[in-house]
């Protein structure tokens, strides 16, 4: 990332603004799919799915409400 000469980085979002988007999106589409995956396994009656599934959407909320209360 390029800044002007004398211009320091954001100390809040040191890589850019959106790259912090692109994460949000992720995590976002990461409940859409472990949402997804879910409901498969419980469907095929696949226990590792619906853990891994119930993982990936925890994981992802518990981001997002951190990202949300300013931890991240």
């Amino acid at each position: 990332m390029r800044y002007r000469e004398g211009q320091l980085p954001n100390p809040l979002y040191p890589h850019s603004e959106t790259m912090h988007h692109m994460l949000t999106l992720s995590m976002v589409m990461s409940i859409l799919i472990g949402i997804a995956l879910l409901i498969l396994g419980w469907r095929g009656k696949i226990l590792w799915m619906q853990v891994w599934s119930i993982a990936l959407i925890v994981l992802s909320v518990a981001y997002l409400i951190a990202d949300g209360i300013g931890l991240m």
